[in-house]
């Protein structure tokens, strides 16, 4: 199972970077109360994940989540170019 909670934290790196969402958004998105696929959070845990204060609560994924997601999914920087 922890396979599969890891490629999900990567599906919800992926999804925090490719645009701005807010922390209400993401909790509609990835919690769960399934004990079994804890997404958010593991990823908020790890340290994968921040929720920053600007004129709303935003969801950024940290350096430590950016690092991660370069190195198990390096295909996701090709297609995004911002990230070059």
């Amino acid at each position: 199972m922890a396979d599969t909670v890891d490629n999900l934290i990567l599906d919800l790196l992926e999804w925090v970077e490719r645009a701005e969402r807010t922390y209400v958004e993401t909790m509609e998105a990835w919690r769960t109360s399934c004990p079994r696929l804890p997404v958010w959070e593991d990823a908020n845990e790890r340290g994968l994940v921040e929720t920053v204060s600007e004129s709303r609560l935003l969801v950024r994924v940290t350096p430590a989540g950016l690092a991660l997601l370069k190195a198990k999914r390096p295909r996701f920087f090709v297609k995004h170019e911002r990230f070059e």
